[in-house]
Order: C-alpha cells, then structure tokens, then sequence
C-alpha cells in the first residue's frame, strides 16, 4: 500500500527530480556542437559552450545543487522533529517555483526576475529554517 508523503517532502522529492534533469539540455547542446565523441570525454576545465544559453543552464544548474544542500536538510529536520504546519508546507511549495522560475529565467538571461526568485527561495529556506529553531 502506498503512504501519501507529507506536503514537504513531496516538494522537496520534485526539486531533487528537476535538480537531477537540468544536465540534459544543456549536454545535448555540446553533443550538436562538439559531435558526440568529444562531447563525451572529460570536457576541459575552461571549455565553455558556444551557446551562451547553455552556459548559463550550467551555471542555473550549479546554484540548484547549491541550494538544495540547504533545503534538503531543512525540510528532512522539519519531517524529523514533526514540525509541519501550512506555512512550512507552503514555503516548500513556493521554493519549487521558484527554483524552477530562477533556472528559467537565469538560461533565457533574465537578470532582475532571475534575482526576485532566488531571494524568494531564500526567503523560503529561512522560513523553515526559522520554523525549525521555533522563531515562528
């Protein structure tokens, strides 16, 4: 029989499965443009895409795993503790979108919308952060 997860979780599980696929594009971009077998040797340290898209998908990608490094930990204290309530399902909620807004908008070079939604990703690890150590 299969349980439901808690809300957390269950947000927390789709932002490990879109962190996980970001990769995708942006190594098909250098399989086009390096043909196949370059593209699957270990890349150069400085060897960037040619596809300033791409660069950028790689850079959204690396601040991705970045974050999820702290929101993992939050969202699995808060299941450990059983301090779930509306607000922390809420924000959990609210970091999947934005985390996926940023990844968007920062591929398409959107600069100022790119900044608005990682500081709501923010605001939401700091509110579960804070709902943890019972500061609201």
């Amino acid at each position: 029989m299969h349980t439901p997860l808690p809300t957390e979780l269950y947000w927390l599980t789709l932002t490990i499965i879109m962190t996980a696929l970001m990769w995708i594009p942006y190594i098909v971009n250098r399989l086009i443009e390096d043909s196949p077998w370059p593209a699957l040797m270990n890349p150069q340290p400085d060897l960037k895409p040619k596809a300033q898209w791409a660069e950028r998908l790689m850079r959204a990608h690396a601040n991705a795993v970045e974050n999820l490094v702290i929101f993992a930990p939050l969202v699995l204290t808060l299941q450990m503790i059983g301090n779930s309530t509306t607000l922390t399902a809420s924000a959990c909620m609210l970091y999947f979108f934005a985390r996926i807004s940023h990844v968007l908008l920062y591929t398409f070079g959107v600069p100022f919308f790119r900044t608005v939604a990682f500081f709501i990703g923010f605001l939401c690890q700091m509110t579960l952060g804070l709902s943890i150590v019972g500061a609201i």
